[in-house]
């Protein structure tokens, strides 16, 4: 007897109480039970690419003669709900669980079973006419379909990334060419250094960003190789021989992406590889991202005693004790953003070399650490394209003077009266506050003309 509002089913090990409202059944009851230590549930991209293959499945082993019509039509219309954004309350199975992600196999194919059986006129929950296993599972096996939705779920979710990133590109070459005319100093140890252009500074930042993209465009074809059809460890037992091709073309049509059979189902279901390729590409943005992020807070950093040479644009006040103080606050959520992404990338690879044998044994934390990290990186790109990049404002003038007041002016000099003295000239014009070009017309080493054209910076910009 079942204790009020719950119901009672069984599997292979025996009765379970499951709530009476839900959809879910005895293995993920046991698991929301077993597994129960972080917040952390099932991301929806990954579930929605999951029920996608339940979907295609279905209707594959349909054509196949492999399941029933109307089984599978019922399968794939709860399918095709989960997908569609139903039912997410109904996967209570925790991020940290067995290894293999097969409790959030059996959660997904309890839950279209239990509706399925509801769309054929019968009760929620049971096994019959619909089984999680005979039927909605029918050719699969948890370690061929997680890895197959771990890579359709990056592979669709990598495309809003590379959106991000090519708006962010965009904004940067705007502030590349707007900013193309202001020269400023560049530095090199946090030290003054030779002249540049602020256009040629950002014009890095654009190129950083643009590379950062391209890497993450080249793991697209390993993450479009799927181990669907491998079964459980990679010879394809109980799958009908057709069954993998046929399921992935439909994969293919519905996301418009060309996947493909794994070249090699051994290496596509014991490695994760293609996971821990796309997790690099994205630790490589997060460090450009960091990287242009500080320089940002450095370039405005001020406003009166930094550098001061951009200003961004003024979001909230930055202090509660000093009036009027104004934070970098979208560059410092940036870093901090970066930092996050950099850990995930170590989490990713220890969890890559847990693969004993035939299978990855930590591929639910895999799942969760590459979409998290390809959502948090394309909400922060888009993030610092609107809220700060497309404010900044050049401090020309006072770019200017800061180019006007440098001992970097004496590097040309070196190649007149060579390098010793040109030194002596610098530490001279260091040593008493005075500008370089006053010092070498002090000491009559060139007419004020030579002078002024020597150390003219527009001469040793080289090229935009």
């Amino acid at each position: 007897m079942s204790a009020q509002g719950m119901r009672v089913e069984s599997d292979s090990m025996g009765n379970v109480e499951i709530p009476e409202d839900a959809y879910w059944g005895a293995q993920a009851q046991r698991a929301a039970v077993n597994f129960n230590v972080s917040p952390l549930r099932i991301p929806p991209p990954f579930l929605r690419a999951l029920a996608s293959i339940k979907r295609a499945a279905a209707l594959t082993n349909r054509e196949l003669g492999a399941l029933d019509a109307k089984i599978a039509e019922a399968i794939a219309s709860a399918a095709g709900e989960i997908v569609a954004g139903r039912f997410a309350d109904q996967f209570p199975v925790d991020l940290f669980q067995t290894g293999s992600g097969t409790s959030w196999n059996m959660n997904i194919n309890e839950v279209i079973a239990s509706r399925a059986n509801e769309l054929l006129g019968g009760k929620r929950g049971g096994r019959s006419p619909v089984h999680p296993n005979d039927h909605v599972n029918k050719g699969q096996s948890s370690n061929d379909t997680i890895p197959t939705a771990m890579n359709v779920a990056a592979r669709v979710e990598a495309a809003a990334l590379i959106r991000a990133l090519e708006r962010l590109e965009e904004a940067l070459e705007l502030k590349a060419r707007e900013f193309a005319g202001v020269v400023k100093l560049g530095r090199t140890h946090l030290q003054d250094a030779v002249p540049m252009t602020l256009g040629q500074e950002f014009s890095g930042y654009r190129e950083q960003i643009r590379k950062s993209r391209g890497r993450i465009e080249r793991t697209f074809p390993s993450l479009e190789e799927l181990a669907l059809g491998g079964t459980a460890i990679g010879t394809g037992l109980n799958a009908h021989p057709e069954y993998a091709a046929r399921t992935i073309a439909a994969l293919a049509a519905e996301y418009r992406i060309p996947f493909r059979r794994a070249d090699n189902y051994f290496e596509a279901m014991a490695a994760r590889d293609s996971i821990l390729e796309l997790v690099g590409a994205l630790n490589s943005l997060a460090v450009a991202l960091m990287k242009i992020a500080q320089d940002l807070r450095l370039l405005a950093s001020g406003p009166r005693s930094g550098l001061g040479e951009i200003s961004l644009p003024e979001l909230q006040p930055g202090s509660s004790i000093m009036p009027g103080k104004v934070n970098p606050v979208i560059p410092e959520m940036v870093i901090q953003v970066a930092a996050h992404v950099m850990g995930k990338h170590l989490s990713t690879t220890i969890a890559c070399q847990s693969a004993p044998l035939e299978l990855n044994m930590m591929q639910p934390l895999l799942v969760y650490e590459s979409l998290s990290a390809i959502e948090l990186l394309a909400s922060t790109c888009r993030v610092l394209d609107e809220r700060c990049v497309r404010g900044i404002r050049a401090e020309a003038d006072h770019c200017r003077e800061l180019v006007d007041w440098s001992l970097a002016l004496v590097t040309p000099l070196a190649l007149k009266v060579g390098y010793d003295r040109a030194a002596r000239i610098a530490h001279r014009a260091f040593a008493e506050k005075k500008k370089v070009r006053d010092v070498i017309l002090e000491e009559g080493i060139l007419s004020e003309a030579e002078t002024d054209a020597i150390l003219d910076p527009e001469t040793m910009l080289g090229e935009s």
